[in-house]
């Protein structure tokens, strides 16, 4: 198998992992709550990413040469602030929607980043604009039963791209300034020390307190969400986008909320009606235009 074959097999395992971690997250989040699970969860895959850092430390694999602490530091803390109110919203509404519709809706982020961008004086090309109006077009489809009429489950999980679409451009601008899988181990556990203030307001309102007991019931997610898909799937992501190139790389990984609609009927049994599934259809054509027409620092 040559390395480019590996590359992409390693990013559709990746894809996999995050397409079905919906699964865990909606489980998860049922059983003791959005912030205990979001911070568990992150911290789990901080560790995770530990011993994987020595290990490319060892054998010279680390990207970290002329990285300034500073910048080590501070990207990891602004990227787990970025992951936190994503990961944040996305839990909370996965209570109140499909594990599949949670998938494409959260896809979205791909064609938000450049709208982002346009707060901030970047051109944008018309190409990705259109693809932008498909993405709304398609959302509508898949959250709106009746015009102007939509599930709060469904809007906290939009609120949610707009916070990945977020965290992209943070990693953007430090990726080349340090090595990104010490970032991604400072901003899980950023991530998981932020949360943490959650938990503590949940019970200020009146929420049941987080238990041992109520962990260990939640193993199973929190490990799968913890260790595979922060920590495992990641790291494929870091070592297979190096073997292949980058639109191929995110076509593949735009599979996620293929797999998150296939989980999800697998699982839990949902089902989506025609004017879901062409809403869906549109929003995965949406995702797929907008890698075509970007490229590597201009979208």
């Amino acid at each position: 198998m040559n390395n480019k074959l590996k590359g992409n097999f390693m990013l559709l395992l990746t894809a996999i992992i995050w397409g079905t971690s919906f699964i865990a997250t909606k489980s998860g989040v049922e059983s003791m709550g959005p912030f205990a699970f979001n911070s568990i969860r992150s911290f789990i895959g901080g560790l995770t990413l530990l011993p994987i850092i020595l290990l490319f430390k060892r054998y010279g694999r680390l990207d970290d040469k002329g990285e300034k602490k500073s910048d080590l530091i501070v990207g990891g803390v602004l990227c787990g602030l970025a992951l936190f109110f994503a990961g944040a919203f996305q839990q909370l509404g996965i209570v109140y929607t499909t594990v599949g519709k949670a998938g494409f809706i959260t896809a979205m982020y791909v064609v938000l980043v450049p709208v982002i961008q346009v707060l901030f004086g970047k051109k944008v090309k018309i190409q990705i604009w259109v693809c932008v109006i498909m993405a709304l077009v398609g959302f509508c489809l898949l959250c709106m039963p009746e015009f102007g009429q939509i599930g709060i489950g469904d809007l906290l999980i939009f609120a949610a791209a707009i916070f990945f679409a977020v965290h992209i451009l943070v990693i953007d601008y430090y990726v080349d300034r340090v090595d990104s899988i010490k970032l991604s181990c400072i901003q899980f556990f950023s991530c998981g020390a932020i949360a943490i203030l959650g938990i503590i307001l949940d019970q200020t309102f009146g929420v049941e307190p987080l238990r041992v007991n109520g962990v260990v019931s939640c193993a199973l997610p929190l490990l799968y969400s913890g260790v595979l898909s922060c920590g495992v799937a990641y790291t494929l992501q870091v070592v297979a986008q190096k073997k292949t190139n980058s639109i191929l790389a995110s076509l593949i990984l735009s599979l996620e909320s293929v797999f998150a609609v296939i989980s999800g009927m697998l699982i839990f049994g949902e089902r989506m009606v025609a004017r879901e599934m062409i809403g869906c259809i549109i929003i995965f054509a949406a995702v797929i235009s907008a890698q075509f027409f970007s490229d590597e620092k201009n979208i």
